[in-house]
């Protein structure tokens, strides 16, 4: 690799020697930019800035603009010149950004026709001579390239690259001293930007596409005898980029000299990569006696959208020499030529026209407001240059700060109890963002906590239990878990969605609103499972009896399901509160489906016409489970408004019909622990020991008994039992039934290939017996129901596949039809009653019998006879033949590879009858084998062949 690099340089020398005048030198640095112009198209603003050295390389920069560049779209279109962008811009589009470099633009649209992947180039005839790192010494032979790649995803929705908005003009640097540089790049989808170094790249002279790592080029640090100590002088030189803020760090150079570098910014969208630009760029390096001046900057800044980011800046320089301090950021409202990347109102930063003696300082201001904004943190760059004189270059400092516009807390949250739940009310929220909403949070009980503002998100403890449109105020909670005589806690934020709706971002959380739940009128304390029936089911309903005097009446409601909310008024009881306690709080719902459904129910007091109280609604106990090896796995849930948490639960097994045995008592903690396997065994032997082996012949029933609690006397002094109802289940067996052993006919080659010829379809008659053990003896299950076979073409590669099965009753023979040879390997399972599958059989396998006989004599002289060489018997399974004739001096005269029979004529390729004599064949046979390796090697059959006329 290394010679062909350096033929490659060679090569790249020689064509730059024979056009010297198109290869001056004047390209300091460039990247692409592309901006999404269209919503129904897939058509892209892409835009190449060059910086360009006007003092050593005019002519060159001058014969670029005039010529204009070529633009490579990467997706198969034609290349596309384009001239100099001057629309709005000073001195015919070359505009001086100082540091005798000068800025040129080339502006161009294109549509690509469907999403993908493309990656966008330029390259530039014209890289600037003398660079360090392009160690071969022939920087200005390899022609500036940059690109960028836009990953078009309708998925991900809209996107454009990030801009950069620090020119690359702080290239000079000098010797033992840190160099920093910042793109300051801005992305105004709010895209999450990481940075990584690069080595450059070029392309051919002449083109835009296909570019390719500058074969003799090394970072700046790696070249031999210039990487000596860090400016502190506590380590080894570095030259790195922050993969976070884009700080490329260079501490510290050693040798004075022109570098290259290069570093790519990585666009990421949801956890998806959607794009990548790439800045190349030059650094100088000189001896100096300048030291650099130094910057001071706040930590991240955290406003809420509204209020206004103020702070100062402030910059020293240790030589004494007067400073300016710049500043670049999406924040700012951009030049004419540019597009604004936030809505009004932007930052401002104020300082003074001129250099300012040492310390300098600047102020920045920035009012926010609700369309500012985003998930991630603004970037603002500050940027400070010395002026020391016309001998010495000038030095820069340079730092970012993130500035964090967090979405306000909604403001004024009140809670009021209502009914069995609460009624929130808010303050209109100001940000009205499109999908925007407001998150209502609950904790049980009150607490003091005191928002981050750069830390926006839900309160912690607390859980969500609604969402609304930011343009409510207003939130009723009665969710069914709400206790009474409980203190709950609200708080709530405001929601908004990311780039594209993909990910969601959060204000920080409001004040607190903290009320007790009052107690009830009344509280349902069981809803047992009387009866199982699909049509006679029964479930008694209780509560308890509310205070007062007077007449009421009792109106029971039933919704089915453990959720249900589809409620029916199924019974009514009129009773008198004044009158001595009776079975009043009692009801025995009839003729349900208790088999099927759990039924939940809710319980209305009336006082004449008006509702006085509603309960908070219970539903049945349900249990479910499933056939285990050998076991029965039970588990089971009820909605209920007291707990069933911390207590203990009993199970029962039916010994016979009406009769139930507790065979265990279960401690639970929370609704996770709701289960219980049954293996058999009685674990509670004070009602008789009723232990046994759970048979996968049987069925066994069950119900359980759940115990719970309102934690509070005042409700329900006591405990609370429920039943629920009664499920039926078999275990299962997973004995693996026995093995079959397989035998499969085999060919006797010998006599095959010398019977008649035989065309496909061909077929394998398999057969098999019962073994009476696993693998290693292992027991095994001898009633099978089912035999299932497995197939695969090639013996050394590929998986078996299903092929067919036999039973009612299963027959242990099989067929397998259709088969364009022979060849293939087959396994048979077993499969009991339960569906369980036993491990494969031996494996047998059958190869085909191949066979290509040629013969030593033809007499092609059209008499019907011998005219033609061609196989003696019929060849068996032959997939491709290539058949070369050769002369007595070894000169082809022959060839074919299209026909198995070859039926050669004695003729040349040409068509030419070849002279009676003796000639030498050789024969490259293919045939259909068992493994796939040896129908990859032919065989090789060489001999003679004599023609006779």
């Amino acid at each position: 690799m290394r010679t062909l690099y350096r033929l490659f340089g060679l090569l790249v020398f020689t064509i730059c020697g024979l056009t010297s005048t198109a290869w001056a030198t004047h390209v300091r640095a460039g990247e692409i930019t592309s901006r999404r112009i269209s919503s129904t198209s897939l058509t892209y603003e892409l835009t190449l800035t060059i910086y360009c050295d006007y003092q050593a390389g005019k002519p060159a920069t001058d014969g670029t603009a005039a010529g204009g560049v070529r633009f490579c779209f990467g997706d198969g279109t034609p290349i596309q010149n384009t001239p100099l962008f001057t629309q709005g811009l000073p001195n015919g589009g070359l505009v001086d950004v100082g540091n005798s470099t000068v800025r040129l633009i080339f502006r161009t649209t294109h549509t690509f026709s469907a999403p993908g992947t493309y990656t966008v180039s330029v390259g530039i005839d014209n890289r600037n001579k003398g660079t360090l790192n392009i160690t071969n010494g022939n920087s200005d032979n390899y022609p500036f390239f940059v690109e960028s790649t836009l990953a078009i995803n309708s998925f991900l929705g809209l996107n454009s690259t990030p801009v950069m908005l620090n020119p690359p003009v702080d290239f000079e640097a000098c010797a033992g001293q840190r160099y920093i540089h910042n793109p300051s790049a801005f992305d105004a989808d709010g895209d999450s930007l990481a940075y990584r170094l690069t080595q450059n790249k070029s392309t051919l002279v002449g083109e835009s596409c296909n570019g390719f790592v500058i074969p003799s080029i090394v970072y700046p640090n790696d070249i031999p005898n210039c990487n000596d100590r860090n400016e502190a002088n506590t380590g080894a030189a570095g030259y790195t980029i922050n993969a976070t803020t884009g700080d490329l760090i260079w501490d510290a150079p050693t040798c004075p000299g022109q570098y290259n570098a290069a570093f790519i910014i990585e666009e990421w969208r949801n956890g998806v990569k959607i794009g990548e630009i790439t800045r190349d760029m030059q650094i100088i390096v000189r001896d100096c006696q300048n030291k650099r001046p130094t910057l001071e900057v706040p930590d991240e800044i955290c406003v809420e959208a509204g209020s206004t980011a103020t702070f100062n800046v402030r910059a020293t320089d240790p030589d004494g020499n007067r400073l300016t301090i710049t500043s670049t950021g999406g924040v700012y409202q951009q030049t004419p030529l540019g597009v604004n990347l936030i809505q009004p109102a932007f930052g401002t930063f104020t300082t003074p026209t001129q250099p300012q003696a040492s310390p300098a300082t600047g102020t920045f201001s920035w009012q926010t407001n609700c369309t500012q904004v985003r998930q991630l943190p603004y970037e603002v760059l500050f940027k400070v240059r010395d002026h020391p004189g016309s001998v010495q270059p000038y030095l820069t400092d340079s730092k970012t700060v993130k500035i964090r516009v967090v979405a306000p807390a909604p403001k004024n949250l009140r809670s009021e109890p209502s009914g069995t739940g609460y009624v929130l009310n808010w303050d209109a929220y100001p940000c009205q963002i499109t999908g925007a909403q407001i998150v209502i949070y609950r904790r049980q009980g009150c607490t003091n906590l005191t928002p981050d503002i750069c830390k926006p998100g839900p309160p912690p403890g607390y859980v969500e239990v609604g969402r609304v449109p930011a343009t409510q105020t207003t939130y009723t909670d009665n969710s069914s878990g709400l206790r009474p005589n409980t203190e709950y806690s609200y708080r709530i934020v405001a929601s908004f969605p990311g780039p594209n709706n993909l990910t969601q971002f959060t204000s920080t959380f409001s004040n607190q609103a903290c009320q007790r739940l009052p107690n009830q009128a009344l509280y349902i304390t069981n809803v047992t499972v009387d009866e199982t029936s699909t049509t006679q089911g029964q479930i008694t309903v209780k509560w308890t009896r509310p205070e007062g005097t007077g007449a009421r009446q009792y109106r029971i409601f039933r919704a089915t399901g453990l959720n249900g909310t589809a409620y029916t008024q199924v019974g009514t009881i009129n009773t008198n509160l004044s009158a001595p306690r009776t079975n009043d709080t009692i009801y025995v719902d009839r003729g349900l489906n208790t088999e099927a459904n759990a039924y939940r129910y809710r319980v209305d007091v009336f006082n004449g016409t008006t509702r006085q109280d509603s309960s908070q609604a219970a539903s049945s106990v349900r249990l479910s489970g499933s056939g285990q090896s050998r076991a029965i796995q039970l588990s089971w849930q009820a909605n209920v408004p007291w707990s069933n948490d911390n207590q203990t639960h009993r199970i029962y097994r039916q010994v016979r019909p009406g009769v139930y045995n507790l065979i265990q008592q279960v401690a639970v903690q929370g609704p996770g622990t709701y289960t219980y396997t049954d293996n058999g065994r009685d674990n509670v032997t004070s009602d008789g020991d009723v232990s046994t082996t759970l048979s996968a012949d049987s069925t066994y029933c069950y119900r359980v008994e759940t115990v719970g609690t309102y934690n509070d006397p005042t409700i329900h002094g006591g405990l609370l039992y429920n039943f629920s109802q009664r499920l039926c289940l078999t275990p299962t067996d997973t004995t693996r039934p026995c093995p079959p052993v397989l035998s499969l006919d085999q060919l006797d080659c010998a006599t095959y290939v010398q019977g008649i010829c035989e065309e496909g379809p061909y077929s394998n008659k398999l057969s098999w017996t019962d073994a009476t053990t696993g693998p290693n003896g292992a027991a095994c299950d001898p009633n099978i129901v089912q035999y299932n076979i497995y197939y695969k073409r090639y013996g050394d590669t590929g998986d078996f596949e299903k092929i067919g099965e036999t039973k009612s009753p299963p027959s242990r023979n099989f067929t397998h039809d259709n088969l364009g040879s022979y060849a293939g390997c087959y396994y048979v399972t077993s499969v009991n009653r339960f569906g369980t599958e036993s491990v494969p059989s031996n494996t047998v396998c059958k190869d085909n019998c191949t066979d290509y006989s040629l013969p030593n004599v033809i007499t092609p002289n059209s008499d019907g006879k011998n005219d033609t060489f061609e196989p003696i018997r019929c060849p068996r399974f032959v997939k491709n033949v290539r058949f070369r004739v050769y002369n007595r001096w070894g000169v082809k005269v022959f060839e074919r590879n299209d026909n198995v029979l070859i039926q050669w004529d004695g003729r040349t390729d040409s068509g030419k009858e070849l002279a009676a004599g003796t000639y030498y064949y050789e024969a490259q046979v293919t045939y259909e084998r068992l493994n796939r390796a040896d129908e990859n090697r032919p065989a090789i059959l060489k001999s003679w062949v004599q023609i006779i006329r």
